[in-house]
């Protein structure tokens, strides 16, 4: 096991820069966001720890990418970022969740919550699912796992990805064979395995999805420390991945969406806790309708405790 540690003065540039005007920028920032980002740099901070590297298998080995500090992000011309006419995300389901459609709904409506909650301050909006073969995307094969992927050019991500052989050799598809749709050179299905609906599964999805979302506000791979926003080339390899940004990212998606820390803290805080939904959406059903499904959120309390820690630091 290796781990990757870096000055304080190397992660001090990277979260406040020395250009004059980010610096300027940054002391305008809420005292207390300030001094919770400033635990990056700080040599007995607690709350944001080192990256550690496992194997040569693991990311940044196998992957070399350059660092992109918060200057780098915000000088980049390319980065897309949130306008008053823009502020919606747009989560659209391909294929069917789930063995009933009870399911399918509350576990996107579960996703839809927790990403209004982490992109604090946006509309998420759900379009209605559709088969693999409506969205007429080009696929590919990914040459480590050979496994057959959609090539759609927007943030994307399968569940089929936490079956527990996904990445072996006896992986198949793990597909029901309802209708055959032929693509390019391929063969695809429109309906996938999913694996049980499940804490751990939701956490998962969680991070995917919003590690997916972040790349498209023009947040690259963290190599700065331990955060979400690091790149994964396993299942063993996600699941230490943490649910947090690091305070470098969590800058830069502050930037782009123009959150409140704390608020947004609250607001997942909230959704751990089961007691929020779309703001200004009502989503009183049935006990019949939605079938008592609870959200299995146990795989969170550890997730909810680390954020009380923050929230403490900021409102201190």
């Amino acid at each position: 096991m290796e781990t990757v540690r870096h000055s304080e003065h190397t992660l001090k540039t990277a979260l406040i820069s020395e250009n004059p005007a980010l610096v300027s920028q940054y002391e305008k920032l809420e005292a207390g966001e300030r001094r919770l980002l400033n635990e990056a740099f700080k040599p007995d901070h607690d709350l944001f720890g080192p990256i550690t590297l496992h194997s040569q298998s693991d990311w940044i080995i196998s992957h070399p990418e350059a660092p992109q500090d918060f200057e780098q992000f915000f000088s980049d011309p390319y980065r897309k970022a949130p306008s008053p006419e823009k502020r919606s995300i747009y989560i659209q389901c391909i294929g069917s969740l789930g063995n009933t459609r009870i399911i399918s709904e509350e576990y996107i409506k579960w996703l839809k919550g927790y990403c209004e909650a982490f992109f604090y301050g946006l509309t998420v909006k759900l379009l209605e699912p559709v088969p693999v073969s409506a969205t007429r995307c080009s696929f590919r094969v990914n040459e480590n796992t050979k496994n057959l992927q959609i090539h759609a050019g927007v943030g994307i991500f399968s569940f089929a990805r936490y079956d527990s052989d996904f990445y072996s050799s006896r992986y198949e598809g793990k597909v029901n064979k309802l209708r055959k749709v032929s693509s390019s050179d391929y063969t695809v299905f429109d309906n996938y395995y999913i694996p049980p609906v499940t804490s751990v599964l939701l956490l998962r999805s969680c991070k995917t999805l919003t590690h997916e979302i972040g790349h498209i506000f023009g947040l690259r791979h963290c190599q700065w420390l331990a955060c979400l926003m690091q790149g994964s080339n396993h299942l063993e390899e996600a699941d230490r991945r943490p649910l947090h940004l690091c305070p470098i990212c969590l800058r830069k998606l502050q930037c782009a969406v123009g959150f409140s820390i704390i608020e947004r803290y609250k607001a997942l805080v909230r959704w751990i806790d089961g007691d929020s939904d779309s703001p200004g959406v009502s989503t009183t059903r049935g006990r019949e309708d939605n079938g008592d499904l609870p959200k299995p959120a146990e795989a969170f309390k550890e997730w909810k405790a680390w954020i009380l820690k923050c929230l403490a630091v900021v409102q201190k």
